[in-house]
Protein backbone atom coordinates (compact mmCIF):
# COMPACT_ATOMS: atom_id res chain seq x y z
CA UNK A 1 0.00 0.00 0.00
CA UNK A 2 1.59 3.26 -1.17
CA UNK A 3 1.11 6.41 0.89
CA UNK A 4 0.11 9.70 -0.72
CA UNK A 5 1.76 12.53 1.17
CA UNK A 6 0.82 16.19 0.88
CA UNK A 7 3.35 18.37 2.66
CA UNK A 8 4.08 22.08 3.08
CA UNK A 9 0.28 22.45 2.86
CA UNK A 10 -2.14 24.82 4.55
CA UNK A 11 -4.40 22.22 6.15
CA UNK A 12 -7.96 23.33 6.93
CA UNK A 13 -8.88 21.19 9.93
CA UNK A 14 -12.39 21.18 11.44
CA UNK A 15 -11.72 24.13 13.76
CA UNK A 16 -8.33 25.53 12.81
CA UNK A 17 -5.84 26.03 10.00
CA UNK A 18 -2.26 24.72 10.28
CA UNK A 19 0.78 24.40 8.03
CA UNK A 20 1.88 20.80 7.80
CA UNK A 21 1.57 17.35 6.28
CA UNK A 22 -1.34 15.01 5.52
CA UNK A 23 -0.84 11.33 4.71
CA UNK A 24 -3.40 9.21 2.85
CA UNK A 25 -3.06 5.46 3.23
CA UNK A 26 -5.51 3.21 1.43
CA UNK A 27 -8.92 4.88 1.50
CA UNK A 28 -8.45 6.92 4.67
CA UNK A 29 -6.48 9.75 6.23
CA UNK A 30 -3.65 8.10 8.14
CA UNK A 31 -1.65 11.00 9.60
CA UNK A 32 -1.86 14.76 10.12
CA UNK A 33 1.04 16.72 11.56
CA UNK A 34 2.70 20.11 11.62
CA UNK A 35 5.99 18.48 10.65
CA UNK A 36 7.18 18.80 7.04
CA UNK A 37 7.83 15.53 5.24
CA UNK A 38 11.01 14.66 3.36
CA UNK A 39 9.74 11.23 2.31
CA UNK A 40 10.42 10.26 -1.32
CA UNK A 41 7.40 11.09 -3.46
CA UNK A 42 5.89 13.58 -1.02
CA UNK A 43 4.01 16.32 -2.88
CA UNK A 44 5.16 19.83 -1.98
CA UNK A 45 1.96 21.90 -1.93
CA UNK A 46 3.85 25.20 -1.66
CA UNK A 47 1.38 26.49 0.90
CA UNK A 48 -1.76 25.64 -1.09
CA UNK A 49 -4.94 24.97 0.86
CA UNK A 50 -5.79 21.31 1.51
CA UNK A 51 -9.40 20.70 2.51
CA UNK A 52 -11.92 17.85 2.55
CA UNK A 53 -13.74 17.05 -0.67
CA UNK A 54 -16.90 19.09 -1.13
CA UNK A 55 -20.31 17.53 -0.42
CA UNK A 56 -23.19 18.69 -2.62
CA UNK A 57 -26.74 18.11 -1.38
CA UNK A 58 -28.84 19.74 -4.10
CA UNK A 59 -27.70 20.24 -7.68
CA UNK A 60 -29.71 20.70 -10.87
CA UNK A 61 -26.56 20.09 -12.91
CA UNK A 62 -27.47 16.59 -14.07
CA UNK A 63 -30.69 17.84 -15.65
CA UNK A 64 -28.66 20.39 -17.63
CA UNK A 65 -26.59 17.54 -19.10
CA UNK A 66 -29.64 15.38 -19.77
CA UNK A 67 -31.36 18.21 -21.64
CA UNK A 68 -28.73 20.71 -22.84
CA UNK A 69 -31.37 22.58 -24.89
CA UNK A 70 -35.18 22.67 -24.63
CA UNK A 71 -36.59 19.44 -26.08
CA UNK A 72 -33.08 18.06 -26.75
CA UNK A 73 -32.60 14.77 -24.88
CA UNK A 74 -28.93 13.76 -24.60
CA UNK A 75 -27.87 10.09 -24.28
CA UNK A 76 -28.10 9.42 -20.57
CA UNK A 77 -24.89 7.48 -20.04
CA UNK A 78 -22.85 10.24 -21.67
CA UNK A 79 -24.75 12.89 -19.72
CA UNK A 80 -24.19 11.20 -16.35
CA UNK A 81 -20.48 10.65 -16.99
CA UNK A 82 -20.03 14.27 -18.10
CA UNK A 83 -21.91 15.50 -15.02
CA UNK A 84 -19.73 13.34 -12.77
CA UNK A 85 -16.53 14.60 -14.40
CA UNK A 86 -17.61 18.24 -14.12
CA UNK A 87 -18.35 17.91 -10.42
CA UNK A 88 -15.01 16.22 -9.81
CA UNK A 89 -13.19 18.99 -11.67
CA UNK A 90 -14.55 21.64 -9.26
CA UNK A 91 -13.82 19.65 -6.11
CA UNK A 92 -17.15 17.96 -5.39
CA UNK A 93 -16.39 14.41 -4.25
CA UNK A 94 -19.85 13.45 -2.93
CA UNK A 95 -23.10 14.42 -4.63
CA UNK A 96 -26.77 13.84 -3.98
CA UNK A 97 -28.13 13.91 -7.53
CA UNK A 98 -31.44 15.79 -7.46
CA UNK A 99 -34.17 14.01 -9.44
CA UNK A 100 -37.76 15.22 -9.61
CA UNK A 101 -40.44 12.70 -8.67
CA UNK A 102 -44.04 13.64 -9.37
CA UNK A 103 -45.17 14.40 -12.89
CA UNK A 104 -48.05 16.00 -14.76
CA UNK A 105 -49.33 13.87 -17.59
CA UNK A 106 -50.54 16.74 -19.78
CA UNK A 107 -48.84 20.05 -19.10
CA UNK A 108 -47.37 22.76 -21.32
CA UNK A 109 -44.19 22.77 -19.21
CA UNK A 110 -43.67 19.08 -20.06
CA UNK A 111 -43.26 17.63 -16.56
CA UNK A 112 -42.93 13.97 -17.52
CA UNK A 113 -41.65 11.05 -15.41
CA UNK A 114 -37.93 10.35 -15.66
CA UNK A 115 -36.47 9.79 -12.17
CA UNK A 116 -36.64 6.00 -11.86
CA UNK A 117 -35.00 5.39 -15.23
CA UNK A 118 -32.18 7.89 -14.64
CA UNK A 119 -31.62 6.63 -11.08
CA UNK A 120 -31.16 3.09 -12.39
CA UNK A 121 -28.62 4.34 -14.91
CA UNK A 122 -26.66 6.23 -12.24
CA UNK A 123 -26.59 3.18 -9.98
CA UNK A 124 -25.55 0.90 -12.86
CA UNK A 125 -22.65 3.19 -13.78
CA UNK A 126 -21.62 3.31 -10.13
CA UNK A 127 -21.66 -0.50 -9.96
CA UNK A 128 -19.43 -0.62 -13.05
CA UNK A 129 -16.95 1.78 -11.38
CA UNK A 130 -17.49 4.25 -14.22
CA UNK A 131 -17.89 7.31 -12.00
CA UNK A 132 -15.14 9.33 -10.32
CA UNK A 133 -17.02 10.53 -7.26
CA UNK A 134 -19.57 9.21 -4.76
CA UNK A 135 -23.21 9.44 -5.87
CA UNK A 136 -26.38 9.29 -3.79
CA UNK A 137 -29.94 10.20 -4.81
CA UNK A 138 -31.97 13.21 -3.75
CA UNK A 139 -35.64 12.75 -4.63
CA UNK A 140 -37.39 16.10 -5.05
CA UNK A 141 -41.00 15.23 -4.23
CA UNK A 142 -43.28 17.55 -6.20
CA UNK A 143 -46.49 17.87 -4.23
CA UNK A 144 -48.17 19.79 -7.11
CA UNK A 145 -48.22 16.77 -9.40
CA UNK A 146 -50.40 13.83 -10.38
CA UNK A 147 -48.09 10.82 -10.04
CA UNK A 148 -45.96 11.38 -6.95
CA UNK A 149 -47.18 8.35 -5.00
CA UNK A 150 -46.73 5.97 -7.93
CA UNK A 151 -43.24 7.28 -8.68
CA UNK A 152 -42.10 7.04 -5.05
CA UNK A 153 -43.32 3.43 -4.95
CA UNK A 154 -40.73 2.57 -7.62
CA UNK A 155 -37.86 3.29 -5.21
CA UNK A 156 -36.62 1.19 -2.31
CA UNK A 157 -34.05 0.86 0.46
CA UNK A 158 -31.29 -0.30 -1.92
CA UNK A 159 -31.44 2.76 -4.19
CA UNK A 160 -29.05 4.99 -2.19
CA UNK A 161 -31.78 7.57 -1.63
CA UNK A 162 -30.18 9.88 0.90
CA UNK A 163 -32.54 12.86 0.79
CA UNK A 164 -36.23 13.40 0.11
CA UNK A 165 -37.27 17.05 -0.15
CA UNK A 166 -40.80 18.39 0.06
CA UNK A 167 -41.31 20.60 -2.99
CA UNK A 168 -44.30 22.95 -3.11
CA UNK A 169 -44.17 25.11 -6.22
CA UNK A 170 -47.70 26.46 -5.95
CA UNK A 171 -47.72 29.74 -7.92
CA UNK A 172 -47.93 32.77 -5.65
CA UNK A 173 -46.39 30.96 -2.68
CA UNK A 174 -42.91 30.32 -1.29
CA UNK A 175 -40.14 30.84 -3.86
CA UNK A 176 -42.36 32.54 -6.41
CA UNK A 177 -44.71 34.72 -4.39
CA UNK A 178 -44.16 37.28 -7.15
CA UNK A 179 -45.92 35.80 -10.20
CA UNK A 180 -43.94 38.03 -12.55
CA UNK A 181 -40.75 36.30 -11.38
CA UNK A 182 -42.37 32.90 -11.93
CA UNK A 183 -43.54 33.92 -15.39
CA UNK A 184 -40.07 35.05 -16.41
CA UNK A 185 -38.58 31.75 -15.16
CA UNK A 186 -41.15 29.30 -16.57
CA UNK A 187 -41.69 31.05 -19.90
CA UNK A 188 -37.97 31.48 -20.37
CA UNK A 189 -37.27 27.82 -19.62
CA UNK A 190 -40.19 26.27 -21.49
CA UNK A 191 -41.01 28.95 -24.09
CA UNK A 192 -44.64 29.27 -23.00
CA UNK A 193 -47.08 31.82 -24.38
CA UNK A 194 -49.04 34.09 -22.02
CA UNK A 195 -52.11 31.84 -22.32
CA UNK A 196 -50.05 28.72 -21.70
CA UNK A 197 -48.51 30.31 -18.61
CA UNK A 198 -51.96 31.21 -17.28
CA UNK A 199 -53.11 27.63 -17.86
CA UNK A 200 -49.98 26.35 -16.09
CA UNK A 201 -50.64 28.53 -13.04
CA UNK A 202 -54.28 27.44 -12.83
CA UNK A 203 -53.34 23.78 -13.21
CA UNK A 204 -50.66 23.95 -10.49
CA UNK A 205 -53.04 25.58 -8.03
CA UNK A 206 -55.67 22.92 -8.77
CA UNK A 207 -53.13 20.14 -8.23
CA UNK A 208 -52.15 21.59 -4.85
CA UNK A 209 -55.79 21.75 -3.77
CA UNK A 210 -56.44 18.18 -4.91
CA UNK A 211 -53.25 16.33 -3.99
CA UNK A 212 -51.09 18.57 -1.79
CA UNK A 213 -51.81 17.05 1.62
CA UNK A 214 -51.85 13.46 0.34
CA UNK A 215 -48.58 13.88 -1.52
CA UNK A 216 -46.82 15.56 1.38
CA UNK A 217 -47.78 12.68 3.70
CA UNK A 218 -46.67 10.12 1.10
CA UNK A 219 -43.28 11.79 0.69
CA UNK A 220 -42.69 11.84 4.46
CA UNK A 221 -43.60 8.15 4.70
CA UNK A 222 -41.39 7.23 1.73
CA UNK A 223 -38.46 9.08 3.25
CA UNK A 224 -38.75 6.96 6.39
CA UNK A 225 -39.01 3.80 4.28
CA UNK A 226 -35.81 4.67 2.39
CA UNK A 227 -33.91 5.51 5.58
CA UNK A 228 -33.24 8.96 4.09
CA UNK A 229 -33.22 12.41 5.67
CA UNK A 230 -36.09 14.81 5.02
CA UNK A 231 -35.62 18.35 3.73
CA UNK A 232 -38.05 21.21 3.29
CA UNK A 233 -37.87 23.64 0.39
CA UNK A 234 -38.48 27.38 0.18
CA UNK A 235 -39.96 27.82 3.64
CA UNK A 236 -41.22 31.41 3.82
CA UNK A 237 -43.04 31.79 7.13
CA UNK A 238 -42.68 30.54 10.69
CA UNK A 239 -45.80 28.46 10.08
CA UNK A 240 -44.13 26.71 7.15
CA UNK A 241 -41.19 25.85 9.40
CA UNK A 242 -43.45 24.60 12.18
CA UNK A 243 -44.98 22.11 9.74
CA UNK A 244 -41.49 21.10 8.59
CA UNK A 245 -40.49 20.47 12.20
CA UNK A 246 -43.56 18.28 12.74
CA UNK A 247 -42.55 16.18 9.74
CA UNK A 248 -39.03 15.71 11.12
CA UNK A 249 -37.18 17.85 8.58
CA UNK A 250 -33.39 17.83 9.11
CA UNK A 251 -32.45 20.79 6.95
CA UNK A 252 -34.21 23.55 5.06
CA UNK A 253 -33.29 24.23 1.44
CA UNK A 254 -33.27 27.91 0.56
CA UNK A 255 -35.64 29.53 3.07
CA UNK A 256 -36.87 32.71 1.41
CA UNK A 257 -37.05 35.07 4.41
CA UNK A 258 -35.18 35.90 7.60
CA UNK A 259 -38.33 34.92 9.48
CA UNK A 260 -38.18 31.39 8.11
CA UNK A 261 -34.43 31.05 8.67
CA UNK A 262 -34.76 32.20 12.28
CA UNK A 263 -37.64 29.77 12.84
CA UNK A 264 -35.44 26.97 11.46
CA UNK A 265 -32.74 27.87 13.98
CA UNK A 266 -35.33 27.89 16.78
CA UNK A 267 -36.52 24.38 15.77
CA UNK A 268 -33.00 22.95 15.35
CA UNK A 269 -33.33 22.70 11.56
CA UNK A 270 -30.15 23.44 9.60
CA UNK A 271 -30.35 26.20 6.99
CA UNK A 272 -28.97 25.64 3.49
CA UNK A 273 -28.58 28.44 0.96
CA UNK A 274 -27.40 28.58 -2.63
CA UNK A 275 -23.84 29.48 -3.55
CA UNK A 276 -24.99 31.43 -6.65
CA UNK A 277 -27.14 33.60 -4.36
CA UNK A 278 -24.11 34.21 -2.15
CA UNK A 279 -21.71 35.00 -4.98
CA UNK A 280 -24.15 37.15 -6.96
CA UNK A 281 -25.09 39.07 -3.81
CA UNK A 282 -28.77 38.17 -3.94
CA UNK A 283 -31.51 35.79 -5.02
CA UNK A 284 -32.60 35.65 -8.67
CA UNK A 285 -36.16 35.21 -7.36
CA UNK A 286 -36.08 38.31 -5.18
CA UNK A 287 -35.89 36.40 -1.90
CA UNK A 288 -33.53 36.86 1.04
CA UNK A 289 -29.83 37.20 0.24
CA UNK A 290 -27.60 34.37 1.49
CA UNK A 291 -24.95 36.82 2.70
CA UNK A 292 -27.59 38.51 4.89
CA UNK A 293 -28.36 35.19 6.61
CA UNK A 294 -24.61 34.59 7.02
CA UNK A 295 -24.22 37.97 8.69
CA UNK A 296 -27.08 37.07 11.05
CA UNK A 297 -25.44 33.70 11.86
CA UNK A 298 -28.36 31.85 10.25
CA UNK A 299 -26.48 29.95 7.54
CA UNK A 300 -25.19 26.39 8.07
CA UNK A 301 -24.82 24.66 4.69
CA UNK A 302 -24.18 25.84 1.13
CA UNK A 303 -25.29 24.14 -2.10
CA UNK A 304 -24.04 24.88 -5.60
CA UNK A 305 -27.66 24.63 -6.85
CA UNK A 306 -27.24 25.36 -10.57
CA UNK A 307 -23.52 26.33 -10.79
CA UNK A 308 -21.20 23.52 -9.60
CA UNK A 309 -18.09 25.71 -9.63
CA UNK A 310 -19.71 28.14 -7.18
CA UNK A 311 -19.49 25.79 -4.20
CA UNK A 312 -15.76 26.09 -3.49
CA UNK A 313 -15.66 29.86 -4.01
CA UNK A 314 -18.66 30.35 -1.74
CA UNK A 315 -16.90 28.54 1.12
CA UNK A 316 -13.88 30.81 0.83
CA UNK A 317 -16.12 33.87 0.55
CA UNK A 318 -17.85 32.88 3.78
CA UNK A 319 -14.49 32.28 5.42
CA UNK A 320 -13.55 35.85 4.56
CA UNK A 321 -16.90 37.23 5.73
CA UNK A 322 -16.66 35.44 9.07
CA UNK A 323 -12.90 35.82 9.43
CA UNK A 324 -12.68 32.06 9.86
CA UNK A 325 -11.59 29.89 6.91
CA UNK A 326 -12.33 26.64 8.76
CA UNK A 327 -15.90 27.73 9.45
CA UNK A 328 -16.45 28.68 5.82
CA UNK A 329 -15.13 25.33 4.62
CA UNK A 330 -17.38 23.47 7.08
CA UNK A 331 -20.48 24.77 5.25
CA UNK A 332 -19.56 22.66 2.20
CA UNK A 333 -17.90 19.69 3.92
CA UNK A 334 -18.62 18.75 7.55
CA UNK A 335 -22.03 20.42 7.77
CA UNK A 336 -23.62 18.70 4.75
CA UNK A 337 -22.02 15.41 5.82
CA UNK A 338 -23.54 15.65 9.28
CA UNK A 339 -26.94 16.71 7.90
CA UNK A 340 -27.13 13.53 5.82
CA UNK A 341 -25.52 11.08 8.24
CA UNK A 342 -22.27 10.66 6.30
CA UNK A 343 -20.04 10.42 9.34
CA UNK A 344 -17.12 8.89 7.43
CA UNK A 345 -16.20 12.06 5.49
CA UNK A 346 -16.21 15.85 5.45
CA UNK A 347 -13.33 16.51 7.88
CA UNK A 348 -9.55 16.38 7.79
CA UNK A 349 -9.34 13.95 10.68
CA UNK A 350 -7.33 10.75 11.02
CA UNK A 351 -9.51 7.78 10.13
CA UNK A 352 -11.90 9.70 7.91
CA UNK A 353 -12.36 8.85 4.25
CA UNK A 354 -9.56 10.36 2.16
CA UNK A 355 -11.64 12.62 -0.08
CA UNK A 356 -9.17 15.48 -0.36
CA UNK A 357 -8.68 18.68 -2.38
CA UNK A 358 -5.62 20.77 -3.04
CA UNK A 359 -6.70 24.27 -4.03
CA UNK A 360 -5.10 27.58 -4.87
CA UNK A 361 -6.73 30.98 -4.31
CA UNK A 362 -6.58 33.43 -7.21
CA UNK A 363 -8.03 36.92 -6.85
CA UNK A 364 -10.97 36.01 -4.65
CA UNK A 365 -11.81 32.73 -6.36
CA UNK A 366 -10.22 29.30 -6.27
CA UNK A 367 -8.83 26.69 -8.64
CA UNK A 368 -8.56 22.99 -7.94
CA UNK A 369 -5.05 21.57 -8.32
CA UNK A 370 -5.72 18.05 -7.10
CA UNK A 371 -8.67 15.80 -6.24
CA UNK A 372 -8.40 12.50 -4.34
CA UNK A 373 -11.40 10.22 -3.79
CA UNK A 374 -10.88 7.43 -1.25
CA UNK A 375 -7.16 8.13 -1.49
CA UNK A 376 -6.97 7.73 -5.29
CA UNK A 377 -6.18 10.63 -7.61
CA UNK A 378 -9.39 11.53 -9.46
CA UNK A 379 -8.57 14.91 -10.91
Amino acid sequence: MTDTILTNATLVLPDEVIRGTLVMRGETIAEISETPSTAPGAIDCAGDLVIPGLIELHTDNLERHLQPRPKVDWPHTAAIIAHDAELCSVGITTVFDALRVGSVVKDAADYKEYARHVATEILDLRAKDALRISHFLHLRAECCSETLVQELDKFGEDDRVGIVSLMDHTPGERQFRDLSKLKAYVCGKHNLSDDQFDDHVAAQIALKERFGAVHEAAAVAACARFGAVLASHDDTTADHVAVSAQHGVSFAEFPTTVEAAQACRDHGIKVMMGAPNLIRGGSHSGNVAAHHLAELDLLDIVSSDYVPASLLSSALLLGDLWGDVARGVRTVTAAPAEATGLHDRGRLTVGKRADILRIKRIEGTATVHGVWVKGQRAG
